[in-house]
């Protein structure tokens, strides 16, 4: 079984790195190095991941904060109410518009320097933040306030597909594995950490629109931190490599990247295996994140240290972040003994289990450890399916390979949010929909578990 150290990340074959920084071109000149380990020690040792990360972290601590600062503005505001249909229109028009356009940003990503994406897009984010936040305090709602968020969400989707785009260029393949398990678990994290701070603002400045506007306006000093952190790199670091860089792009032009992007993937039936399973995942998982919302807003009650309502939910996200931090331990460590299919394929056959023995009860006290597992299983999924992707596909392609691969999160989760909060009751219990997920985790672990060749 091969390891995930013997796959390049970069072709060879494919012209001269040039603009990739001196860092880079030293490193692609001396050919991939062997390494004595891979710890995170020696990871952070290196200024540009630690930078890359750095912005990784403000950026996404921002997210939590604005997201937890919209949740409460729109389904936890006794100025408002929201319903069933309300939630899932507001998934709906998040997520679906970017969900289209998704992919031609990420021919963009594949012809722009990503370190000015990354500098310029935080500068717009805090921007349009706080236009956000003077909404919410006005009190605006409905399609003016939904696009408004949806520009800061689309923009937020670009980052983190730039962000992934970049890994490789600050690290050795060797290590690439261990970095993408740092870095999306950690940025996953600092989301988190970044929603239970804003629940907890909310508490201090109030729950009314006021209160929530001035915890979304919060948000804009982290997206100048990760601004000022991707402006440290110099513009070529980040790459793109080896490309010829169209300046009057056409509508035709990206779709002809987009053909060849599409092509690339489907050279790659590891690829093309991983991408149908963790859309299968993304759907499930997004049913049960719309059953478990429902079920905190309108079915638990308060038990002692277990809580409803946002308090609650405050916990789940905190039980999926640690979850996710236990995940980017074990993970690199399980996939190189178990291999990218099946270390993946185990996780969803637990994910399956966890559904079933702690799901159905619909209590409080099974429902936070189930959390925490389930997102234990995401995340050990999504680091191997990131780390797939980096090492196989050619920087040429990654840009818009990782586009495609949020695009494919963005319609699934969307599509599970759609239908969750249309077809379930308004308290969210349903042991058909808890029962019918669990048989789809453990029938895509089995094969996915059967489909295993060459340690995909």
């Amino acid at each position: 079984m091969a390891r995930s150290e013997s796959i390049p990340t970069h072709d060879p074959t494919i012209g001269t790195p040039g603009q990739a920084g001196q860092d880079g071109q030293a490193r692609r000149a001396a050919g991939p190095r062997r390494l004595s380990g891979t710890g995170l020690g020696r990871l952070l040792a290196l200024p540009g991941l630690r930078r890359l990360l750095g912005a990784r972290l403000s950026g996404q601590f921002a997210d939590g904060v604005f997201q937890a600062s919209l949740a409460g503005a729109v389904l936890f505001n006794p100025e408002r109410q929201a319903h069933a249909a309300d939630i899932a229109a507001g998934f709906a028009v998040l997520l679906l518009p970017y969900s289209v356009l998704g992919p031609f940003a990420g021919v963009l990503l594949d012809r722009w320097w990503r370190q000015r994406v990354l500098r310029n897009a935080n500068l717009i984010r805090a921007v349009l933040v706080c236009g956000v936040a003077a909404e919410i305090a006005l009190g605006v709602h409905g399609q003016p306030f939904y696009l408004s968020a949806l520009v800061v969400i689309s923009i937020n989707r670009f980052v983190l597909s730039a962000l992934s785009a970049s890994l490789p260029h600050v690290v050795d393949p060797e290590r690439l594995i261990t970095a993408n398990a740092l870095s999306t678990t950690s940025g996953a994290v600092a989301t988190s950490v970044g929603g239970g701070v804003a629940i907890g603002l909310r508490a201090l400045f109030g729950g009314d629109n006021a209160g929530s506007a001035a915890v979304s306006a919060g948000s804009a000093v982290f997206y100048l931190a990760a601004a000022t952190l991707a402006a440290a790199f110099a513009v070529a670091d980040l790459g793109p490599d080896d490309l010829t860089r169209d300046r009057r792009e056409t509508v035709r032009s990206v779709l002809r990247g987009l053909a060849a992007g599409g092509a690339h993937v489907r050279s790659h039936p590891s690829v093309v295996r991983a991408f149908a399973v963790i859309s299968v995942h993304r759907f499930a998982y997004g049913v049960t994140a719309i059953t478990t919302l429902l079920l905190y807003r309108n079915y638990f009650s308060d038990e002692g240290f277990f809580r409803a309502g946002l308090p609650g939910l405050a916990q789940v996200v905190a039980a999926i972040a640690v979850g996710g931090g236990l995940a980017a331990v074990v993970t690199p460590w399980a996939a190189r003994r178990l291999g990218f299919t099946r270390w993946p394929a185990v996780l969803l056959i637990f994910a399956g289990i966890v559904e079933l023995l702690l799901g159905l009860p619909f209590r409080l006290q099974t429902f936070l450890p189930a959390a925490a597992m389930l997102g234990f299983s995401a995340q050990g999924i999504k680091i191997c399916v990131d780390t797939l992707v980096a090492q196989r596909v050619q920087d040429d392609f990654r840009g818009r390979v990782f586009s495609l691969y949020d695009t494919l999160f963005n319609l699934l989760f969307v599509s599970a949010a759609v239908l969750t909060a249309l077809l379930l009751p308004e308290s969210g219990r349903s042991v058909l929909a808890v029962t019918v997920i669990a048989v789809v985790y453990l029938a895509v672990g089995v094969g996915y578990y059967a489909s295993h060749d060459e340690d995909a």
